[in-house]
C-alpha cells in the first residue's frame, strides 16, 4: 500500500511525447488540478485498488482508502480474512510514529474486528514494494497521453493491467486537513493498543481489535 507522486491534469506531454490530436506542453505551467493516487495491491489475488484523491496526501486519506477497500469486499471475502497485513514504505504520513495514522488504524481495527499487522520496508527498498511496480506500469501505460481532465485520467487508469487484471479505480473529492496530530496524552491511549516488535518497534507493529484475546 502506498501513494504515488501527484498527477497533474492538463495539456502536458508526459515524457516529451504526445498521444492524441492536441498539442501539449513539456512543462507544468501552473497546473491547478492535481490528484494523488493511493493504491493497494492484494498480494494473494493480485487485484489492484486505486483511489485518486483531489485533496492532500494525509494519514486520513490513506486510511480512508484502506477502509474503502475493505468495504468493497464481499461478506465472504471479509470473513475469510483472519488478519490484514499491510506492507508499505515508511513515508511521513504513514510511518510507525505518525500519531494520526496509528490512531486511525486502531479505530479501523476495532471497526472491522480484525488484527492489523503493519510491516514497513527499510529505507531505499521501495523497489521491493509491489505497489511501486504498479505505479511504474501505470506511468508506462499513459506515457505520452494528455490527461486533460479527471474523466480521462480515470479511464486511462482503468485500462491498465497488473498481472492480467484491471484495477478497481475510485475517485475521492473529500477535503483533508494537513498536519493533524494527537497530543501526548491522547497518543498514550493509542500506544497502549500497539504491539511493537522489540527489535523493530517502528517497522513491525501489530494492532488487535478491542475485545480480542
Amino acid at each position: 500500500m502506498d501513494c504515488k507522486a501527484t498527477v497533474n491534469l492538463g495539456a502536458f506531454s508526459r515524457g516529451g511525447h504526445t498521444r492524441g490530436d492536441h498539442k501539449a506542453s513539456d512543462q507544468d505551467l501552473g497546473c491547478k488540478e492535481k490528484y494523488i493516487p493511493c493504491g493497494i495491491v492484494d498480494e494473494d489475488t493480485a487485484q489492484l485498488y486505486v483511489t485518486f484523491g483531489s485533496s492532500f496526501k494525509t494519514s486520513d486519506f490513506i486510511v480512508d482508502t484502506l477502509a474503502a477497500w475493505w468495504q468493497g469486499l464481499s461478506a465472504t471475502e471479509q470473513g475469510a480474512i483472519d488478519r490484514v497485513q499491510i506492507t508499505m514504505d515508511n513515508g511521513s504520513e504513514s510511518s510507525g510514529v505518525r500519531t494520526q495514522f496509528l490512531h486511525r488504524l486502531v479505530q479501523f481495527a476495532d471497526t472491522i474486528g480484525k488484527p492489523l499487522h503493519l510491516l514497513y520496508y527499510p529505507p531505499y527498498h521501495s523497489k521491493y514494494n509491489p505497489i511501486e511496480r504498479c505505479w511504474g506500469i501505470m506511468e508506462l501505460h499513459w506515457h505520452g497521453a494528455q490527461l486533460i481532465d479527471v474523466e480521462t485520467m480515470l479511464e486511462w487508469a482503468k485500462r491498465m493491467t497488473w498481472k492480467g487484471l484491471k484495477p478497481v479505480v475510485e475517485l475521492s473529492r473529500k477535503v483533508y486537513a494537513q498536519g493533524v496530530s494527537l497530543s501526548k496524552a491522547a497518543m498514550q491511549a493509542v500506544e497502549a493498543r500497539l504491539e511493537r516488535h522489540p527489535l523493530l518497534p517502528k517497522w513491525d507493529i501489530l494492532i488487535h481489535p478491542v475485545g480480542a484475546d
